[in-house]
């Protein structure tokens, strides 16, 4: 039996993405609400959470950043030129953050404190938005000429994408915040409580919208799930309904843990950050099924885009050796710092 490796490669890098999402996601939104922290010990509080792991969680971005390169390279060719300045923007704000990270903590006068924290939101929040700026920019496709990006500066920049960019804030937003309830107790644990059901209630507006807006978007995606400027194809709806089903399941139920009363037959504290990876699932789901078997939407698909067989196959052996070291390394550290923080923990070298 022949291996279809593009496929496999394919799948590969929809799992690295999807694991930066679900990790690196929750600690840019744990950054972003640090704006709200109600003193200096409730941010460093929230900072511990994410202490052990922030560093390693940008390591699936590197995966999917490399991954994209060596396997798929007419797509890399293409996509980069036409996302230079998101990129450039989201690099400098995960790097100011990470500096800011640090230098927060060292931080003796007000003014210098007040910097580095602002430093840290800030770093957070625009690398969130910049990511769904170029996630924005694909689902609405890129100019492609002769095999090449023949677009422009900022056609990445549209109302859509910024749809997509304030979307991708909202949802990181819903993952910080199911983190710190799963992650401290007190006061800070009420609090995030609340910051997750206000930031479910903005990503369940943002999933409708982003979801008509993409049907829109071109004629294909309109097409693919059975919808035309006058009717509905059941028949090739109903089979890829339970994506966004289960997205709204998930929510209703995720809204439903949040509001019960902390104690006795409340719903476990590690339960509402799985509902919302879950969310977050459901709509990966759906915007692959929209946009399969492209890479490139709507220009290469991923055998139109894909290197050799020979390339592919030697680099699936160095995944499949180190793929499994990272996971089981992610795996010991989360184990490792399971459990709530408490005041005093966290970083103070």
């Amino acid at each position: 039996m022949t291996l279809d490796l593009p496929m496999i490669w394919g799948f590969i890098l929809a799992i690295g993405v999807f694991m930066y999402v679900m990790l690196d996601g929750f600690d840019l939104g744990v950054g972003m609400l640090t704006f709200h922290a109600s003193s200096d010990e409730e941010r460093n509080m929230m900072t511990a959470t994410i202490e052990p792991v922030w560093d390693g969680n940008e390591t699936w971005l590197i995966i999917g950043g490399g991954g994209l390169f060596a396997a798929f390279p007419k797509a890399y060719s293409i996509i980069m030129p036409a996302f230079y300045l998101p990129v450039l923007i989201m690099l400098a704000a995960l790097i100011f953050r990470g500096v800011a990270f640090e230098f927060r903590h060292k931080a003796v006068r007000v003014p210098t404190r007040l910097f580095w924290n602002g430093a840290f939101f800030g770093g957070s929040a625009i690398a969130a938005f910049a990511q769904g700026l170029m996630l924005g920019g694909m689902i609405q496709g890129i100019n492609v000429e002769g095999g090449a990006f023949a677009g422009g500066a900022f056609d990445w920049l549209t109302p859509f994408s910024i749809l997509v960019g304030v979307s991708v804030v909202i949802g990181y937003l819903l993952l910080g915040s199911c983190w710190l309830v799963l992650k401290t107790e007190g006061e800070l644990y009420k609090r995030a409580r609340n910051w997750a059901r206000m930031s479910l209630i903005g990503v369940a507006i943002a999933f409708l919208a982003v979801s008509l807006a993409t049907l829109a978007i071109d004629p294909a995606v309109g097409d693919r799930w059975g919808f035309t400027m006058t009717s509905i194809d059941f028949s090739r709806l109903l089979p890829l309904a339970p994506a966004p089903v289960a997205g709204m399941a998930l929510c209703a139920w995720l809204w439903r843990d949040l509001s019960m009363k902390p104690g006795q037959g409340a719903a476990p504290d590690w339960r509402p950050y799985l509902l919302a990876i879950g969310i977050f699932l459901s709509g990966y789901i759906g915007l692959g099924v929209s946009i399969y078997p492209y890479i490139v939407p709507f220009e290469f698909t991923l055998h139109e885009a894909a290197a050799r067989d020979n390339a592919l196959a030697f680099m699936l052996v160095g995944a499949a050796i180190m793929l499994p070291i990272i996971l089981l390394y992610t795996a010991y550290v989360y184990s490792l710092f399971w459990g709530k923080v408490k005041p005093g923990d966290g970083y103070h070298g």
